[in-house]
């Protein structure tokens, strides 16, 4: 009952290829990745990363203030140091003061000890908001795609997809996990010391802080430079990513072997490979110059120091030694926090080309949506299918003229009504209109008198059932491929969708019956089997209207005449479109409607058309290689 041919380039979309924008050319793979390498521009970034943390405050306030804490005991103990020196080992009078020294010491260790807990439940917190706050962008993310149009996926490859929920979530990890945390403790430790290092000596403090803003100013170069190589680095990866999903799947591995082409495929995914090093290399590499002149600088620090400290005490200034200790100390409790500080804000910047990228998917709007005041589809028997003046032309701006041109029919309830034409003529599209995977360019598509853009898409898709050439299952067992269709499907009714559909005996000659596994894409099943299958799954869900799209067309002839017996028990007592490639499929339909051109060139029965003499009967007498008594 079904068959018929695919448009050229049906679908939607153009090329292949990468993320929300274009491709740059089929052939220059170098322009394209230097072209997705370069981030998106998104307004209010990092307004938009922090709404990402609203909903876990609480978290977020209780760790700001074991943070803040943390970060005031960790200046205390210096300041400890000096009285321990000055007051416990060398007072002004006599030998070490036991009593004072210990008491110091004491409340030293136990500053350590309250600090370390502190920071066991603040890394707890921390790790508990930034992967929730992951997580939920990866859930978010998922949700959106879903909800894109078809044509979204047609343009573009699932590697890309896949890269940009793993790899790029991924790659904020850290930001999200330990960034909040590491910005306000660091920053209260740098606050904290440079108040203590003042009180100390603020002459000392000058020395120990005078290149501070050339740091800064080389700190905020070498963070756009790693910046451009992280957009680099996440476009190699989605490559990668590509590359694995194309060549590794069931479909690819078999045409690589079909082909002598595994040789190849290597080599592609090698040299994706060596670029990936490559960049991770430069990108773990730009700024370890930087980040050791920063340990140079603030290493030597105490020992210039100390040299400043003699000239101070030459010159009468009031330094003691237990002063000069207690600010070296500080000093080095600088050097670290300042360290993570300048790392969080190359962090940042890195990951602001990554951030940009998943917002980006975000942000974009899916063609396909439903109106403000989009009504549910009544459950319905009827199943009336009606275009009127209908015009469509695929968004990917490849053809000239209309898939289809004007096109008007009505399908009575209950019809079996089949769609012929050459390859290209526009009959798949059709079948996309309908439960509106694409919307019209010009006129409307009805069901039951409601144009489907009034009317909610799922309510729209809860009425219709479809079939297709490629039929598509999971790597699960039968009956939860069965299930797919309705969830709440008893055994018993899945017994009965899989007898309709003749291929119940067949499970059940399978060792584990209704629990077989059966592969990626269904692959351990015949193409007959998998057809029934999901014919089955469409008699669970019992949908009004019935989309057949060359549903036979890939089959042999002893495995299409049992899926046309369970298509035939399929579309008894409802609407049924068939897309028909084999034209002795659709013989007995109600109506035929020859496609040519993306217009309806003739209606009518098989015999009504047949005594016509015109384009059926030509395409009837090609396939089957007869001269029809019409013609003669």
């Amino acid at each position: 009952m079904r068959g018929g041919s695919r448009p050229a380039g049906g679908g939607a979309g153009g090329g292949r290829g990468g993320g929300g924008g274009g491709r740059v050319s089929s052939g220059d793979a170098a322009a394209q990745r230097a072209a997705n390498a370069d981030a998106p521009h998104i307004p209010h970034l990092f307004r938009r990363i922090s709404e990402l943390f609203t909903p876990y405050r609480g978290e977020l306030i209780v760790t700001g203030i074991l943070v803040l804490v943390t970060a005031g005991l960790t200046v205390i103990p210096p300041l400890l140091t000096e009285q321990a020196f000055d007051v416990g080992l060398f007072p002004a009078e006599g030998g070490p003061n036991l009593p004072v020294l210990l008491e110091l010491v004491g409340l030293m260790v136990l500053i350590w000890i309250v600090g370390a807990a502190l920071g066991v439940w603040q890394t707890f917190l921390t790790a508990k908001v930034g992967n929730h706050v992951m997580g939920d962008l990866r859930v978010r993310l998922f949700t959106h795609l879903q909800r894109m149009e078809l044509a979204f996926f047609t343009r573009t490859k699932t590697g890309v997809i896949q890269s940009r929920l793993q790899n790029d979530v991924g790659g904020v990890a850290n930001v999200l996990t330990n960034t909040v945390a590491s910005v306000l403790g660091n920053t209260v430790t740098v606050i904290a010391a440079l108040v203590a290092m003042l009180l100390l000596s603020w002459q000392l403090t000058l020395v120990a802080v005078i290149l501070m803003p050339l740091l800064v100013w080389v700190q905020r170069r070498v963070g756009q430079v790693r910046a451009r190589i992280a957009g680099q680095t996440q476009e190699s990866l989605s490559e990668m990513t590509a590359i694995t999903q194309e060549t590794l799947s069931v479909s690819g591995i078999l045409l690589a072997k079909s082909f002598n082409r595994q040789s190849a495929e290597i080599g592609r995914y090698a040299d994706e490979n060596r670029n990936q090093i490559g960049l991770a290399i430069r990108q773990q590499m730009t700024g370890q110059w930087f980040f050791a002149m920063v340990q140079i600088i603030l290493s030597i620090v105490p020992a210039i120091v100390y040299v400043v400290s003699a000239y101070l005490i030459v010159g009468g200034v009031d330094i003691t030694a237990g002063t000069i200790v207690a600010f070296t100390t500080v000093q080095a409790r600088l050097m670290w926090p300042l360290l993570g500080l300048m790392r969080v804000g190359l962090d940042l910047q890195t990951s602001g080309a990554l951030f940009a990228r998943i917002f980006e998917y975000l942000d974009l709007r899916p063609a396909i949506v439903d109106k403000p005041d989009a009504r549910a589809l009544p459950p319905a028997d009827a199943g009336r299918v009606e275009l009127r003046d209908v015009t469509f032309v695929y968004p990917d701006g490849e053809r000239e003229h209309p898939t289809l041109d004007r096109v008007s029919l009505t399908i009575e309830p209950g019809q079996f009504a089949a769609f012929v034409g050459p390859s290209g003529a526009g009959k798949t599209t059709v079948s996309y209109l309908v439960p509106r995977l694409y919307d019209v360019t010009e006129g409307a598509v009805l069901v039951d008198g409601e144009d489907v853009r009034d009317v909610t898409h799922e309510s729209l898709i809860a009425q219709l059932g479809v079939v297709s050439q490629e039929t598509y299952l999971f790597h699960a067992t039968i009956g939860e491929n069965l299930r797919y269709a309705r969830p709440d499907a008893t055994d018993a009714e899945l017994i009965d969708a899989a007898t309709r559909a003749n291929i119940h005996e067949r499970i059940m000659s399978f060792p584990d019956g209704y629990d077989t596994v059966v592969g990626e894409r269904g692959y351990r099943l015949s193409g007959g089997e998998k057809q029934r299958i999901a014919i089955a799954q469409v008699l669970l869900k019992d949908p009004a209207i019935l989309i057949l799209d060359e549903a036979t067309s890939a089959l042999d002839s002893i495995s299409e005449r049992v899926v046309q017996d369970a298509l035939d028990n399929a579309s008894h007592g409802r609407t049924t479109i068939a897309i028909a490639h084999r034209l002795s499929t659709i013989v007995g339909a109600d109506v035929i409607f020859v496609v040519d051109g993306g217009r309806i060139v003739e209606s009518g029965t098989h015999g009504e058309l047949l005594e016509r003499g015109g384009a059926y009967a030509a395409l009837y007498a090609q396939q089957l290689d007869v001269v029809s008594p019409a013609v003669r």
